[in-house]
């Protein structure tokens, strides 16, 4: 077993040929699926994700340029889109997004103790100006230089002096952050677009290949993207802030708090994992008396993206409220309900078992 499969929870093997059980002409080959994954999903969201970007630093530097309430207004409004466009993508934790530290430098969360808003709240108490342009903030801690950084800057204490040549430093180090964010999105988008790149690794297994030598190896890849996605959204970011009864609540550890966007990156994750399963069309490679679980997940996926639509908002205002927060514990149990889907029934019709996670720290 290669290195590289000792970070999913998916690790026994499947043949190359998923669906063995049936005939020859109703296989589908571990080709076809990593295929559908690249071409149908994730290249498209991480161009959708550079675009976001992009329409975001030109936000920020139009509010830098005329401060304003209606340009705040209009930077939080591309900054919104450009956290879904993120939380639709990120469940891919794996190829171009893992190099030179990407994954942690776009988001760096959780922040238990806080250090990384210490360190935010420093450079904008210090007005440290090696931290007020892209390339200078991209040598800075990962904390410093992507989205929570920009959400601070953006709907954190003080945010309101945007508005006014006080939040001349503000905007600038916003403007960096957003200029960082762009030039990560604008690279692993096209990383992933290489035609020679990661994507054909993938794609193509083989015993010269260093990443990936057989199909099983490439599709478990895929599997563990659904498994570790679907434990990072219920275990990290639900339950950070979603306790088993009110008392137990902590809305301010909740993703997003200060934008108000948590729910939206939720359901967000969750589209994101449909667009995959879909793209990558696992359910055609079940046996027919089978396919029932991929019909099972497609529906779970969807009723969780709208669980967690109805619980947007504030975290505290979601919290409070018996509906939203009903909502929330529907999503909970439909984030479970897709767990066993995932790591038990399509795992299993495939010949695979549920091992450790790569969340945990193993």
């Amino acid at each position: 077993m290669m290195k590289r499969l000792s970070k999913f929870s998916a690790l026994l093997v499947f043949p190359m040929a998923l669906a063995a059980a049936q005939p020859a002409s109703a296989a589908v080959q571990a080709s076809d699926v990593v295929n559908g994954a690249v071409d149908g999903f994730i290249r498209p969201a991480y161009a959708s994700l550079q675009q976001h970007a992009t329409s975001t630093a030109k936000a920020v530097k139009a509010l830098c340029e005329a401060p304003s309430q209606q340009a705040i207004d209009a930077a939080r409004t591309e900054f919104a889109g450009m956290v879904t466009a993120w939380s639709t993508i990120e469940i891919v934790r794996f190829g171009p997004v893992t190099e030179n530290n990407r994954l942690e430098r776009m988001l760096y969360w959780p922040d238990r103790k806080g250090l990384g808003l210490k360190q935010v709240q420093a450079a904008l108490a210090d007005k440290d100006a090696s931290a007020a342009d892209a390339t200078g903030v991209s040598g800075k801690s990962i904390a410093m230089q992507g989205l929570g950084a920009l959400e601070f800057v953006l709907h954190g204490q003080d945010a309101e002096t945007l508005a006014g040549k006080d939040g001349a430093y503000r905007c600038a180090y916003g403007l960096a952050i957003a200029g960082n964010i762009e030039t990560i999105a604008t690279e692993v988008s096209a990383a992933w677009a290489k035609p020679d790149g990661f994507a054909a690794q993938w794609a193509s297994p083989g015993p010269d290949n260093p990443l990936y030598r057989d199909g099983s190896e490439a599709v478990t890849e895929l599997m563990g993207a659904f498994i570790n996605g679907l434990e990072l959204v219920r275990d990290q970011r639900l339950k950070s802030f979603f306790g088993a009864s009110p008392d137990e609540d902590k809305p301010k550890q909740a993703i997003y708090w200060r934008s108000g966007l948590t729910g939206a990156a939720l359901a967000a994750n969750l589209d994101g994992m449909n667009r995959l399963f879909q793209a990558s069309n696992l359910g055609d490679a079940l046996p027919k008396d089978e396919r029932w679980i991929a019909d099972s997940i497609e529906i779970q996926l969807v009723n969780g993206v709208a669980a967690a639509k109805q619980a947007s908002g504030p975290a505290t205002e979601m919290l409070a409220d018996p509906k939203r927060r009903a909502a929330l514990e529907h999503f909970q149990l439909i984030t479970s309900s897709l767990s066993n889907l995932f790591g038990t029934r399509l795992s299993g019709a495939f010949g695979l078992t549920a091992g450790f996670s790569s969340l945990d720290g193993d």
